[in-house]
């Protein structure tokens, strides 16, 4: 792939929150991005218009990361509007808080398939589709290495994205892909606040040395370097980008 060529990237939930700032920080750095979404139509489209208002390339589009069908339903959407894709960032996923004793069989089977299933089928996708020289990029979570009680279920998903991509690293190397994953600290989306009273919150960012909750862009920042050329030396990691909680 030369210099010169456009590179497209997909990126999973992407309609808010971290996604959406991965989303329009990729589109600054010139890459042109699928916006996925699984049911806010309108949260992608105003990704996709804020991208384009600044010269970007993007399109939405619609796909359950659980099922079966819909990482290789977004490859086939971004082949046919921007041709090859170089670039998967797999962050779409969900949490459910719970002591382990009182997690129902279709909580776990859900954050299992969305958080593990989808990046399994991300990965395995990509490993098929990407150009190479391209970039996996999965999120983990940093509460791997907190072990707060009521994570135990989101957690040993993240636990296993971490394993899968020291793994695949190695698999892919020899094709230039480079796999790595990002494990953020408490951020302040709706996915983190969600039931969270005030006092809990504040009690969080305490526990940070920065005395605050990292912000969307402060992952896509680190997203968009290991998405870089600059980035191409990084492979098989976790980056905590926590500010120092872990």
């Amino acid at each position: 792939m030369t210099n010169s060529q456009q590179r497209t990237a997909i990126v999973t939930g992407a309609s808010k929150g971290i996604g959406a700032a991965i989303a329009c920080r990729l589109a600054e750095d010139g890459i042109a991005v699928v916006v996925n979404y699984a049911t806010n139509s309108h949260a992608a489209d105003a990704v996709v218009s804020s991208i384009e208002a600044a010269n970007g390339r993007a399109v939405a589009a619609k796909a359950d990361i659980g099922s079966r069908t819909g990482i290789a339903d977004l490859f086939d959407i971004a082949e046919s509007t921007f041709g090859a894709v170089d670039i998967l960032v797999n962050n779409a996923g969900m949490m459910t808080l719970s002591p382990l004793s009182d997690v129902d069989d279709d909580s776990f089977e859900q954050q299992v398939q969305t958080n593990l299933g989808g990046v399994f089928r991300g990965m395995r996708e990509a490993g098929k589709r990407l150009r190479d020289g391209g970039r996996i990029i999965s999120f983990s979570s940093s509460v791997v290495g907190l072990y707060q009680p009521t994570y135990g279920v989101y957690a040993a998903t993240k636990a296993a994205v971490e394993a899968m991509t020291h793994i695949v690293a190695k698999e892919l190397g020899p094709r230039g892909i480079t796999v790595n994953a990002v494990a953020p600290g408490p951020v302040q989306t709706d996915l983190f606040m969600t039931g969270k009273n005030e006092a809990q919150v504040q009690a969080i960012t305490k526990m940070n040395p920065m005395g605050r909750l990292g912000q969307p862009d402060d992952i896509a920042s680190v997203v968009a370097f290991l998405a870089s050329p600059a980035g191409g030396w990084v492979n098989g990691q976790t980056i905590r980008a926590n500010g120092g909680v872990v």
